[in-house]
């Protein structure tokens, strides 16, 4: 049964807004007090928030669909609706989120770290929000928007100070277990370690995490063995430390060897934290309390420290050499601690919007089917969200909001006559009108609840 998972497809979508209500005020001998109708609530948000008592998204492997609460509808007697709950979802520290593009949206490194990840859709006004001196009686109410929905993709990068990197078996989980008060799974076959495990541990007066990372084989970097599932956890580390086997009786083994193998591994994945050949190296040779794997140890050490490796030779059984191995591990960390930028205070930054920007655009476009007007824009493409185009008067509306926006005037400019087809959003979600100039705003507002006249 699978009891770690660190990457997931989440299937996320924001509340519905509620629509808002359209009401009339009655009382005895007050037949017609004047539009009453309240707002709709605003669908709840999902969010995601880092939790350092969570470990792994298995959570999210077995519930991928998440959904905010809805807006609830107003109501009469200028009762507006409740706003939908939000959905937290709680991950761990190294939580990268991407969308279905691979577009980084968050990365979640430190705990209590917030994002929202599908916002839920505004309350539609009611009638008493949209009574104005010239409509002073709304027979319409805007509608709830949706909520957004996506899929977004968490990828779970451990962030640690040190990553042991070797082949299986080569004694990584007891190297961890001996140095830190992590407890791995250790075992005498190859792959014993299917999860990355982390340890704490202490030299002098420096406390860094190392974490075990599962055993890498040749191609690796290709998806072969455990490798593309776990070479993401060596992203995040500061410093690698390889972990040589100096008493493998498999044929074609020998530590030199196997450093080879792994260095050409890490950089064939390269990853998207930066060039991993750019971080420190340490060499442990590793089962060094079996005098076999002593003699090799002195064999190999000249080697690898004519390379420029830094050779520790140590046993995870006898505890022999985990003292300088800590140490040296310490001395790396506080070198790319002392490195790293400091972190500067969020700045907010305001932008205003230029003087010449209107919110929308109009574009003139042609093709076999003839000639076609498209409006884009937050704001019109929200307002048309909102109109329930059953009713007139809230079509009449619609046209109001467009036309002192200015968006008569600009379908104008570029030439659109009465009957001109204008279309309203992007091409996959888009609404299409017959346009008719002769609606303008501010021309007088007649006929019965519901209905406006300038639209006949």
């Amino acid at each position: 049964m699978t009891t770690f998972v660190d990457r997931v497809v989440l299937h996320v979508a924001g509340g519905d807004g509620g629509h808002g209500c359209t009401s009339v005020y009655r009382e005895k001998f007050k037949p017609l007090g004047g539009p009453d109708g309240g707002n709709g609530g605003h669908g709840g948000d999902v969010r995601l928030v880092v939790d350092t008592n969570v470990t792994s998204l298995l959570e999210f492997h077995h519930g991928p669909h998440r959904r905010a609460g809805n807006g609830r509808p107003g109501e009469g007697g200028h009762r507006n609706g409740a706003n939908g709950a939000d959905v937290v979802l709680r991950v761990p520290p190294g939580t990268v989120v991407q969308d279905s593009r691979g577009n980084v949206l968050a990365d979640l490194v430190a705990s209590g770290m917030e994002a929202v990840i599908a916002r839920g859709g505004h309350g539609g006004l009611g009638n008493a929000a949209l009574a104005s001196p010239r409509r002073k009686a709304p027979g319409f109410a805007l509608l709830g928007e949706p909520g957004e929905l996506l899929d977004i993709v968490l990828e779970l990068k451990s962030v640690a100070d040190v990553a042991l990197v070797g082949f299986p078996s080569a004694g990584k989980s007891s190297l961890i277990a001996a140095m830190s008060a992590a407890r791995p799974k250790i075992a005498d076959y190859p792959f014993t370690t299917l999860v990355p495990n982390l340890g704490v541990v202490t030299a002098g007066d420096t406390v860094f995490t190392v974490a075990d990372v599962p055993g890498l084989i040749p191609g690796a970097s290709e998806g072969k063995g455990l490798g593309l599932e776990f070479l993401r956890h060596v992203e995040r580390c500061h410093v690698l430390v390889h972990v040589l086997d100096c008493a493998t009786l498999e044929p074609g083994r020998d530590p030199v060897t196997d450093l080879d193998i792994i260095e050409a591994e890490l950089a064939a994945y390269g990853g998207t934290e930066g060039d991993l050949a750019d971080r420190p190296r340490l060499v442990a040779l590793n089962k060094v309390d079996v005098p076999e794997a002593r003699e090799l140890a002195d064999l190999v050490r000249p080697i690898l420290e004519e390379r420029g490796y830094r050779v520790f030779e140590v046993s995870a059984v006898a505890h022999s050499g985990l003292r300088e191995l800590g140490f040296g591990m310490a001395e790396l960390v506080r070198e790319a601690r002392a490195a790293k930028p400091a972190e500067e205070a969020p700045r907010i930054v305001l932008t205003p919007r230029a003087v010449d920007d209107a919110g929308f655009t109009v574009t003139r476009e042609e093709d076999a089917d003839g000639v076609r007007y498209r409006v884009r824009g937050e704001r019109p493409q929200r307002w048309v969200r909102q109109t329930d185009f059953s009713n007139d008067e809230a079509v009449g509306y619609l046209a109001d909001r467009l036309a002192r926006l200015g968006v008569e005037d600009r379908l104008l400019e570029l030439g659109a006559t009465a009957g001109a087809e204008v279309v309203i959003g992007p091409e996959d979600n888009a609404v299409v009108f017959d346009w008719e100039p002769t609606i303008a705003a501010g021309a007088p507002i007649g006929g019965p609840r519901g209905s406006d006249d300038r639209l006949y």
